[in-house]
């Protein structure tokens, strides 16, 4: 026996159904869900800074790990120029004074796009070294990287981690 539905009875099931109260959908940008979202949001701790004295130090070492290594000796170059402010290019070539290419106040550099920078003094390529320091991370330590740039040929990198130990910056980590 084959039961045919009459489709009257269709019809009244599809009334009855979209007569049927409906369900309400929260939206993000509603008020009462802004608000309960606001409140139930815990406060974001402050980011922690880096006071300048401690940034100060961190590029000091990286500068000075940087000038420890030779990324010259395959090039014909006549000075080392540092990305920094005057007082700490001066506290750099007070720190390193017969460095052999000599660090020399950013006046003297000729920087061209796309080749390697030049000494003024001798026309001679030259090399560029920068920090970059990061915030301190959640347990203390800071990432920095190092770059050298003496063209877009010879240019390169290393990251550092470095962690606070005895009112001093030091290396713990090179990459």
């Amino acid at each position: 026996m084959k039961f045919k539905f009459p489709p009257a009875l269709g019809l009244l099931a599809c009334v009855v159904g979209c007569a049927s109260h409906p369900v309400k959908i929260p939206f993000s940008d509603e008020p009462e869900i802004k608000a309960a979202t606001v409140a139930s949001a815990a406060p974001a701790p402050a980011p922690k800074r880096l006071d300048k004295a401690d940034e100060y130090q961190i590029e000091q070492r990286l500068f000075g790990y940087l000038l420890e290594r030779h990324f010259w000796d395959l090039g014909d170059y006549s000075a080392v120029f540092l990305q920094a402010d005057d007082a700490e290019v001066q506290a750099v070539m007070r720190q390193y004074p017969t460095h052999v290419p000599p660090v020399k106040p950013s006046s003297h550099a000729q920087v061209r796009a796309h080749r390697p920078p030049l000494d003024k003094d001798t026309n001679k390529p030259a090399m560029i070294l920068s920090a970059d320091v990061n915030e301190p991370n959640a347990d203390g330590t800071v990432d920095a990287i190092g770059r050298w740039y003496a063209g877009d040929a010879v240019a390169g990198f290393r990251t550092f981690r470095l962690k606070h130990v005895d009112h001093d910056w030091e290396i713990s980590e090179v990459k």
